[in-house]
């Protein structure tokens, strides 16, 4: 059985970005044509779903790391290095907006679920989640 985790995992962002537009499975608000990602970016996404393509991106953090991950380390791995100022260089972590609203609009499409381990809240990925990250999968490598 060929899961997501065995295909190349750029292509399966890009083929579950379209599955996610497709599906209507996420909306992007209306300030998400003029909002960065981040206070280290300098100008807005150049790609018009990147709203579709962060989304997939982010379902396919949380299948490949099955521990429940929470806003502000997600925010952490999108996060990036500012721009050389004064100081040099130092990193800044995304914008937790964005990265909230996709979790609660994946969470309501039933392919999240909020869990609690250990007094640590977090996001896992669904059974939902899974099987539509497979789905892609194996459509992808069946090319």
């Amino acid at each position: 059985m060929i899961r997501a985790s065995d295909v190349n995992q750029i292509e399966l962002v890009n083929v579950l970005a379209q599955e996610l537009k497709k599906d209507r499975l996420l909306n992007p608000p209306n300030w998400s044509k003029f909002a960065k990602t981040g206070s280290s970016k300098d100008r807005i996404p150049s790609q018009d779903d990147w709203w579709y393509l962060r989304g997939a991106s982010i379902l396919r953090r949380l299948y490949t790391d099955r521990r429940p991950i929470g806003v502000s380390r997600l925010r952490r791995m999108y996060g990036d290095k500012e721009k050389n100022r004064y100081s040099g260089r130092h990193f800044r972590p995304a914008g937790g907006a964005a990265i909230r609203k996709l979790l609660q609009q994946l969470e309501q499409a039933g392919l999240v679920k909020k869990v609690k381990i250990k007094d640590r809240p977090g996001r896992r990925i669904a059974p939902k989640g899974i099987s539509l990250a497979d789905r892609t999968a194996k459509a992808i490598s069946s090319k």
